[in-house]
């Protein structure tokens, strides 16, 4: 069978990080959504997404498909659904459709023709942006479960210091020495060839992924993911950052999330609670306004390939675009446009030309190719976020 991820109707609510990647390539525990679908499928996938995302992230149509909601997280029940799906047959939760059957020959999909089937576990939803560190902790237990059934961790060297150790999996290649690691409120999961550098203090539900490195003396409170090759130090509570994003020194980020390619200059401190404890309300792309998020610990969303400066403060619920460098002293505004430049005295648009330059260096120092595609996806994101810079 061939499997295609949707993005579904909650792709804008989970700008910015939507406007570099499919929703399925969204970020959550351990791994991404669409590695998790594919894990349990046994299957690769392809995407149905925005027109200017298809050229990097192309769909493949077969003569028979099945369409699957990728702000949904998979689990064995959904999965085993999703399998025996036939044709003209969708599954619902409520409203929402969560997968459906269709053919290379169909020239639109009328539900009303379908046979219904309702699925009512609980299953997990990304449907605003502030869902990826909050349900970050249910996610990492889930995938935790995923990639160690059946295998044997690499023992624990035993200059650490670790509290349940049997919630401890460390994969091969990863370094770890003088460390503690307590598992109680969650399992530990360390990524092949990733390191955690002596002195560092963490508590899970926590997730260091490939290649991903923890710097000396760091804290971190879980449920806390580090994405593949990404460096954190000093303080960090309840966040995700996904591939290739640094925040590599002293300074506090919490109830966040990083994208791709971010980097947080020394001592840069993100406010999770407003001083009046209120609810915390979040730039919506959607409605463009504020959102309420129902949540009273909410940081900074910061999009891909975006920069802050050393000592930067960022404000309760931040939203920060795409190619964004925010430096200076002082909070900035709540909301940051893509391809922004400056901080609270200002801003001025940070032009492509730039802002390519930029990316070229950083990825090139991981060995990575900005490529024409990622040249094309950013201009496209540049000429849409053109209205939120009119006042620069």
């Amino acid at each position: 069978m061939n499997y295609i991820l949707f993005d579904g109707p909650f792709r804008n609510n989970l700008l910015p990080f939507t406007y570099t990647r499919p929703v399925a390539d969204i970020r959550v525990g351990i791994l991404t959504i669409r590695e998790k679908w594919e894990k349990f499928l046994g299957y690769t996938t392809t995407t149905l997404t925005e027109e200017y995302l298809s050229d990097k992230f192309p769909m493949v149509e077969m003569e028979e498909n099945v369409m699957i909601n990728a702000s949904y997280l998979p689990n064995a029940e959904l999965v085993e659904m999703v399998k025996s799906l036939k044709e003209n047959q969708a599954i619902f939760k409520g409203e929402d459709v969560l997968a459906f059957f269709t053919t290379d020959t169909q020239e639109e999909v009328d539900f009303e023709t379908y046979e219904a089937i309702e699925f009512e576990d609980d299953v997990l939803k990304i449907e605003h942006t502030w869902d990826i560190f909050a349900k970050n902790g249910e996610a990492i237990s889930e995938d935790f479960e995923l990639l160690t059934k059946g295998k044997e961790s690499q023992p624990i060297p035993s200059s650490n210091n670790t509290i349940q150790a049997n919630r401890i999996f460390i994969e091969e290649g990863a370094k770890l020495e003088f460390v503690t690691l307590n598992a109680t409120n969650g399992p530990i999961y360390i990524g092949k060839d990733a390191e955690i550098m002596e002195g560092s203090i963490i508590r899970g539900p926590f997730a260091l992924c490939e290649g991903a490195t923890v710097k000396m003396g760091a804290k971190i409170y879980g449920p806390t993911t580090v994405g593949p090759y990404s460096k954190v130090g000093g303080e960090i509570n309840n966040s995700v950052l996904f591939a290739y994003s640094n925040k590599g020194h002293d300074g506090f980020l919490g109830n966040s999330v990083l994208g791709e390619w971010c980097n947080l200059g020394a001592d840069t401190n993100n406010s999770n609670l407003k001083n009046n404890y209120a609810e915390v309300r979040l730039w919506n792309y959607e409605t463009e306004g504020f959102a309420r998020t129902g949540l009273q610990f909410c940081g900074l969303m910061m999009g891909d390939h975006s920069k802050s400066g050393i000592n930067t403060m960022f404000n309760t619920g931040t939203v920060v675009g795409v190619s964004a460098n925010v430096f200076g002293s002082g909070y900035p505004r709540n909301f940051i446009p893509s391809f922004a430049w400056g901080g609270s005295s200002g801003f001025t648009t940070f032009v492509t030309k730039k802002a390519f330059e930029v990316a070229n260096v950083v990825m090139s120092r991981r060995n990575i190719e900005f490529t024409e595609q990622d040249a094309a996806i950013l201009e496209h994101i540049f000429e849409m976020t053109k209205k939120y810079r009119k006042s620069f």
